[in-house]
């Protein structure tokens, strides 16, 4: 194996990786905070709202936008490590 496919290799697994650990945080807000934690959360309020409620309707949505910025952000921290910034 060339030290070109060794770099894209290594490039690619640290990118599944970020994938990995970012769609579970994102699984984790919207199906257990929205719907397993639902009750629980349920009795706390934010603006009038209930917590599961929230959580279930905006909450995972700024979670899910906030996990984009993030990817972009560790994206572009790997360009730069693999070299592949042009």
């Amino acid at each position: 194996m060339s030290e070109k496919q060794k770099k894209a290799t290594a490039y690619w697994k640290e990118n599944v990786k970020y994938l990995f650990i970012l769609l579970t945080i994102w699984f984790l807000v919207s199906f257990g905070a929205g719907i397993l934690l639902k009750d629980a959360l349920d009795s706390i309020t934010i603006g009038g709202f209930k917590l599961g409620f929230w959580f279930a309707q905006q909450g995972a949505i700024y979670v899910f936008v906030i996990l984009i910025f993030v990817y972009v952000r560790l994206m572009n921290k790997l360009d730069k490590k693999y070299q592949y910034n042009d």
